[in-house]
């Protein structure tokens, strides 16, 4: 029986490896991306303890060439049966009434939004020609609502989030699974950095489980707490001006070290 292979991004992030972490197993190939060397080979000696089969990149892949080549090495090599887009970054506004800055809004945009995009571009035509194939894309329940504290982050996030939603009935008749991952607050140095409050933290190895549990039932949301996806989807729904003055009543327009406005 042939390999399964499963291609995560943003394997040295806190959810990318705690995934390749439960995918890693006899029968499997893991092609695992990260920008951190180090962190990388660690994890990949880690899986292959676990009778994985390991390939590791550090394209970069905000690099429209670099990420071109990479997936078609990919490609050529073994079409994932599973492709999740999980690396990702934020930036938030370093000064009430302020911006981010160009570059890391735009630096957002290309990892959390182009990157996925482009990954879909090289997969979808074997995917489709094979008959079958999942692609998985990591947003957050920021896409709900935007956070005032991270307006590019919480767009990124929206985006691939319509993306996903929209692939997934276009794919389906062609074998196709597309799954979007919501998470709200996992443990990691990107969660740490954002501002504001944190409720009902999770520790990336359980959300690892819940989201490989949701990618093998093909769901279309994987989305999680419940309680916290409750709120944001209200957040949606409400009238605008209700929605901000619940998201500043919670602390969600504080910058670290700044005052209340």
């Amino acid at each position: 029986m042939p390999d399964t292979t499963v291609l995560i991004t943003g394997a040295t992030g806190a959810i990318g490896g705690a995934l390749a972490r439960r995918y890693a197993a006899p029968d499997t190939h893991l092609i695992l991306h990260g920008r951190r060397q180090d962190a990388l080979e660690a994890l990949a000696r880690h899986c292959r303890c676990q009778g994985a089969r390991v390939s590791t990149s550090c394209a970069e892949l905000t690099d429209p060439a670099a990420l071109s080549l990479w997936l078609d090495e990919v490609s050529a090599a073994a079409v994932p049966d599973i492709a999740i887009a999980c690396a990702g970054k934020n930036a938030h506004p370093s000064a009430p009434g302020e911006l981010e800055p160009a570059a890391d809004a735009q630096a957002v945009l290309a990892l959390n939004l182009a990157v996925p995009v482009a990954m879909a571009q090289h997969f979808v035509p074997p995917m489709r020609a094979r008959g079958s194939g999942q692609l998985v894309f990591i947003s957050s329940l920021a896409a709900w609502y935007g956070l005032p504290t991270t307006p590019t982050y919480s767009a990124s996030k929206a985006g691939i989030k319509a993306y996903a939603e929209g692939l997934r009935g276009w794919l389906k008749p062609f074998g196709i699974g597309v799954s979007v991952v919501m998470p709200g607050y996992v443990t990691s140095s990107m969660c740490q950095a954002m501002p504001g409050p944190k409720p009902d933290e999770w520790p990336p190895t359980r959300a690892a489980r819940v989201i490989q549990r949701g990618i093998r039932a093909n769901r279309a949301r994987i989305a999680f707490p419940f309680w916290l996806n409750w709120g944001a989807r209200w957040l949606g729904l409400l009238p605008a001006g209700l929605s901000q003055r619940l998201l500043k009543r919670l602390g969600y327009h504080r910058l670290p070290g700044a005052g209340d406005e």
